[in-house]
């Protein structure tokens, strides 16, 4: 049975830090047999812990997560400046939705049934490397020291100084979750990206709808520009956009929530010593042009888990080399205004094949596909874009607080 500390003294062959999407993912994969044994180390109650969030991604069939899917979309649409809507079919994709508690909750009642798993309620305070791996101290909430000898150690806790690059926005956003007085939403269509919202002088703004139920959704204002809004900016957006483009009548908030995250072509360091890697948002696993990251976490998650399991430490790179390229292209083509972002982005739902264009998004598309999609694409800026990067500084940030979590 999983328990709240492991007996001193023995070396565990995994301890995780973190126990957001990417650490719980990793532990809830390599509690599915016998070894490695694994030691979870999760924030006691209180300010490391972050509030419910909402995680999205798209797949095909059935999955482990399932019981965890709260809603999911057959159809996805997007909706232009000139306001007209594109309604696409990705299948055999569909679009999902966890919410971090369900997504918890099911990932700690099978850890509880798994005996190679410990999970310990602490605040990780530093990592050492010893002669066998590694050292990690804890606190934990009566104030004692813990120290967790282990082989390997994935760190899954936000960097606090992002690493230097050449473009650097957020991705930044407030949604509500709405109840109507009568039926406003389609069930079956998520909208990705509503572009019928004042576009900002830098970057870009866009509605967001998930619908849960007839008269109940998930409405989030979200912007792309290199600083945040206030919490107060969000929400004359929000009602800006609830009333005078949703046209949605009485309605009532029964829950807010906020965040942001980089879109960056910074590179992360998956690997900070012999035996100590990062995963997750740490390890660069946001895809830098969409904030998406859950998907990759369990793409990573099961890469490590399998190799873990024939005997070998390793993180593997989040993305290919040509989606971060074209990443950063687009990045720095957005930040400099070379082209248009909601024309760029409608432009290719309304272009490229759906199921294609979300395979894209999670960098498994061919060469010829990418190609391809690169022709649906404003080509001389970007071509300009791609040429002049090579040449460009990449900088240092400033140290800031951690980023929070999109929920993409």
């Amino acid at each position: 049975m999983s328990r709240d500390h492991p007996a001193p003294g023995p070396v565990r062959d995994v301890v995780i830090i973190g126990a957001g999407a990417a650490g719980l993912s990793l532990a809830h994969l390599l509690a599915q047999s016998a070894s490695p044994t694994v030691t979870l180390v999760e924030p006691p109650d209180g300010p490391l812990r972050p509030p419910e969030r909402t995680w999205c991604y798209w797949d095909r069939g059935t999955g482990h997560l399932d019981e965890a899917v709260s809603a999911s979309w057959p159809l996805l649409r997007v909706h232009g400046t000139d306001g007209r809507a594109t309604t696409v079919d990705p299948s055999p994709l569909t679009y999902r939705m966890l919410r971090s508690t369900d997504f918890e909750r099911l990932v700690r009642s099978r850890l509880a049934r798994s005996p190679n798993v410990h999970v310990v309620r602490a605040t990780a305070d530093t990592v050492r490397h010893t002669a066998d791996g590694a050292e990690v101290r804890c606190t934990d909430p009566d104030g004692r020291t813990l120290a967790l000898r282990t082989r390997h150690v994935f760190d899954s806790r936000p960097v606090r100084t992002p690493p230097p690059a050449r473009t650097r926005l957020l991705q930044h956003f407030r949604g509500w979750f709405v109840r109507t007085g009568t039926h406003r939403f389609d069930p079956s269509v998520a909208d990705l990206m509503d572009f019928r919202v004042p576009q900002p002088r830098h970057g870009l703004a866009f509605g967001y709808v998930l619908p849960l139920a007839p008269d109940r959704a998930l409405v989030e204002y979200t912007e792309f520009s290199r600083t945040a809004l206030t919490t107060e900016a969000y929400e004359a957006a929000l009602t800006g956009y609830c009333h005078d483009v949703l046209r949605l009548g009485p309605f009532t908030v029964e829950s807010a929530e906020q965040g942001v995250i980089p879109m960056t072509d910074a590179r992360f360091p998956r690997r900070t010593g012999p035996c100590v890697f990062r995963i997750g948002t740490a390890g660069g696993a946001t895809r830098p042009a969409t904030g998406y990251t859950f998907a990759t976490v369990q793409r990573q998650s099961r890469a490590i888990a399998a190799a873990l399991r024939a005997g070998r430490a390793v993180v593997p790179p989040p993305h290919g080399r040509r989606a971060l390229a074209m990443d950063a292209v687009l990045l720095r083509a957005l930040d400099t205004g070379r082209i248009d972002g909601p024309d760029f982005f409608t432009s290719l739902f309304r272009r490229v094949p759906p199921e294609r264009l979300l395979r894209f998004l999670d960098g498994a598309t061919s060469p010829a596909e990418e190609w391809g999609i690169g022709l649906s694409t404003p080509v001389g800026p970007m071509l300009r874009t791609a040429l002049e990067l090579p040449f460009l500084p990449r900088r240092p940030a400033s140290a800031g607080p951690p980023t929070g979590e999109k929920p993409r």
